[in-house]
């Protein structure tokens, strides 16, 4: 499943709200961001460093569109760079990473990011052929 932002907006009426365009919380990175986080395999995380670039934003950028928009995606497969999902979360993603064979690390606050992580190269790289995919062809 990927997203487009026209699509999001029919579902989101805070895009145009003020504050977010102010922010630059433009429609081209809503929609890379969506995207590569749909595009993170089952049983592998990536962090919101990660996400943000290849996505051309912040790491806080990604926490705040998945915070508003990732209800639908795997968001579990996000995590801070040490591997942790956001605190309030945590429950929750360790469900879902039970069910992907994610191991949680002994201190219980995430995964071992160098096990789990998702190869940033592999994602740009099937980020980028999506892209292509999706552009229109001349």
């Amino acid at each position: 499943m990927f997203f487009r932002a026209e699509t999001w907006r029919d579902h989101c009426s805070d895009l145009d709200h003020p504050a977010l365009l102010s922010r630059a919380m433009d429609e081209a990175a809503l929609e890379r961001v969506l995207t590569l986080v749909a595009l993170i395999p089952p049983g592998e995380v990536a962090a919101y460093g990660e996400i943000g670039a290849i996505a051309g934003v912040g790491a806080r950028r990604v926490g705040a569109i998945l915070s508003r928009y990732g209800a639908d995606l795997p968001w579990w497969r996000v995590t801070n760079a040490s591997g942790d999902p956001p605190r309030h979360l945590r429950e929750r993603a360790f469900e879902h990473w039970a069910r992907e064979g994610i191991a949680v690390k002994p201190n219980g606050r995430g995964c071992a990011i160098a096990r789990w992580g998702t190869d940033q190269h592999v994602l740009a790289r099937r980020f980028a052929a999506h892209m292509r995919l999706e552009s229109p062809q001349e």
